[in-house]
């Protein structure tokens, strides 16, 4: 990366903050902002001249969702999910299978020549939720708590998830193409599965007890804290690396194991790792819209827009309304919860790896829908978010206090964060 595109980069950071407060009460969400300065900065006025396969945007690709995956999965709480599983086991169990599936119908019937393999590897790509992108939705506490936090669980899951299943689809579409034998394609899933289980186990085990310890024998400096948890996640990808598993993988098992086994030892220790992630998810929606976004639009056509439209609208909310069967929920509901559900960070990095590992026949079909999907998601739910949480909100509360909707009213225990809340803080002061 040369000096004049770092310096871009930074400047772009650095005007977000300064308004980020006020921004925060307008439709323009932090993806959109970023999103919208990568396509100045890179096909307008040619700042930014990065390559999606370059090993720039691979390596920032592969850092945020290690850190984004590690810290979401340091904060799942089995005994909070116990309490309150409905919404999003049902979203996890049953809208996340049945996504996939309809995506994979959508893709063979809509885009050209594409495989049924292909199309199920392109909607394990779009499968993933990103809440960050409807922020409003999910921090907004006059939404119900029960719909406010099955989204944001969801979001936090479902990346995990995906994950395996996205090597495993990619490994059986390079078998059926004969780019690799069905029995080395088994021996690479394994490879990229076990290892990355050990390396994240071993990561996050080793962490949690080192935590413990220290904060037991008062042996660790408090700032010193943020940055072991930090490490725990480093040392679970380089793990990771060393042995030839997924990264990603790795990161998410390491946050489970380091966030169940430390049992609140040392406070609030994720600050750092959240903040880290923070900074890295605006970089890659900056470099999104720069390298990837902008290059991708003279090539997309109806077929693509038309499978993107369908994407985040049929195949995402119908499942959903499936999900939702028996449970008392009301349509609108169904339906606020079915349009949330943005794209974004977790296929912006699948798209980077497909370009990156694979060798598919259709691949650069497969990126345009990626992309098409992702640049309309950012800026529908983004715009979107404000008015119709305000719209779901007055619905909810035209009910009487006594009659209120009886599956959104049952309370639900906070769950994870994918954005710290932090205190307000008077600019003057």
């Amino acid at each position: 990366m040369e000096g004049w595109e770092l310096a871009t980069i930074a400047f772009v950071v650095l005007a977000f903050s300064a308004v980020s407060r006020r921004l925060e009460s307008s439709v323009v969400s932090a993806a959109i902002f970023f999103t919208s300065a990568g396509l100045l900065a890179g096909p307008v006025f040619g700042l930014i001249d990065l390559h999606i396969g370059g090993e720039p945007v691979k390596l920032l690709a592969e850092a945020t969702l290690t850190l984004v995956l590690f810290a979401d999965a340091s904060r799942i709480s089995l005994h909070a999910l116990r309490s309150e599983f409905a919404v999003p086991a049902r979203l996890l169990g049953i809208g996340l299978p049945l996504t996939i599936v309809a995506g994979t119908v959508v893709g063979v019937a809509v885009l050209p020549h594409i495989s049924l393999v292909e199309a199920l590897v392109l909607s394990i790509m779009l499968a993933c939720t990103d809440a960050a992108l409807g922020q409003a939705v999910v921090t907004d506490e006059r939404i119900p708590s029960r719909i406010r936090q099955g989204l944001n669980v969801e979001s936090g899951l479902n990346d995990g998830i995906c994950v395996p299943l996205f090597f495993i689809a990619l490994a059986i579409a390079e078998a059926e193409e004969g780019s690799l034998t069905a029995s080395s394609a088994a021996h690479l899933v394994l490879e990229e599965i076990g290892y990355g289980l050990v390396a994240g186990v071993s990561a996050g085990v080793l962490g949690a007890l080192a935590l413990r310890v220290a904060t037991r024998r008062s042996l660790v400096e408090p700032h010193w804290l943020q940055l072991l948890t930090v490490a725990t996640a480093l040392l679970a990808a380089g793990i990771a690396l060393g042995l030839g598993g997924s990264i990603f993988i790795a990161a998410f098992v390491g946050g489970f194991a380091f966030g169940t086994l430390r049992r609140e030892a040392g406070g609030e220790v994720s600050y750092l790792i959240d903040e880290g992630g923070e900074l890295l998810n605006a970089v890659t929606f900056i470099i999104f819209g720069a390298v990837i976004l902008g290059p991708a639009l003279d090539e997309l056509s109806w077929e693509i827009v038309l499978y993107a439209v369908l994407s985040l609208t049929v195949v995402r909310m119908l499942p959903v309304a499936a999900s939702f069967i028996g449970t008392g929920a009301r349509l609108p509901t169904q339906a606020f919860v079915g349009w949330f559900g943005p794209r974004g960070l977790a296929s912006i990095v699948f798209a980077v790896i497909l370009i990156d590992e694979s060798a598919l026949p259709h691949e650069r079909t497969l990126l345009l829908a990626v992309v098409a999907t992702i640049g309309i998601s950012v800026y529908l739910h983004g715009v979107s978010a404000r008015p119709l949480t305000d719209r779901y909100v007055r619905w909810y509360r035209s009910h009487p206090r006594d009659q209120p909707p009886r599956m959104e009213s049952v309370p639900a225990p906070a769950l994870r964060w994918r954005k710290p809340r932090t205190p307000a803080v008077d600019p003057g002061q």
